[in-house]
């Protein structure tokens, strides 16, 4: 399997510029609010989480990309690499928008742990984005039990340093469990 062509790389380079430029159009910080940058913030109950280059969260978008990968070349085995990884930036772009929506800022408020969310800044939701391509791009690279075990030990790290990974975001997202609220906030 051939790697991405220059061609994939403008594609992909549009796609996020059009991406972040949805974002500022929406009103979204271009930056904490805070007025910092930082590379990584790692407390999950702070104004900060979810505002800085990367977070706990990370590892989430990383499987993302593990995930559009595989379905990628599940859905278009004959495609170009860079078509399943526009793809798959179209998804996730798609996703953060939602995401940064009052709509879902809203549902993540009342049933998960994100207590106090106020969505993304614009620079970590274009992280998350290329977060899910270095996991994208990754995956390319390696065998598919690799991806499924880095996936399971992302998932289980998350797990056990803040009480939430993809699963449970996901799960309580969508059919929130009470007692999975109640566990996550004994943190």
């Amino acid at each position: 399997m051939a790697g991405i062509s220059c061609k994939g790389w403008l594609v992909a380079a549009a796609l996020v510029a059009l991406f972040t430029a949805i974002l500022f159009a929406m009103g979204r910080p271009p930056i904490c609010p805070c007025g910092t940058v930082s590379l990584w913030h790692g407390t999950v109950q702070s104004d900060q989480n979810s505002q800085q280059i990367s977070d706990w969260y990370s590892f989430s978008h990383i499987i993302h990309g593990f995930i559009f990968y595989g379905l990628g070349r599940w859905l278009l085995p004959r495609q170009r690499l860079w078509v399943a990884l526009a793809l798959a930036i179209g998804i996730e772009a798609a996703w953060e928008i939602l995401e940064n929506s009052p709509i879902i800022i809203n549902r993540y408020r009342e049933v998960t742990m994100a207590f106090g969310y106020s969505g993304d800044s614009i620079l970590n939701s274009v992280s998350d984005a290329l977060f899910m391509m270095l996991g994208f791009l990754a995956a390319s690279r390696m065998r598919w039990w690799v991806t499924v075990a880095i996936a399971i030990i992302f998932e289980l790290f998350t797990l056990w340093t803040i009480r939430d990974n993809l699963t449970l975001n996901v799960l309580m997202l969508v059919s929130p469990i009470e007692a999975i609220k109640e566990w996550q906030a004994a943190a």
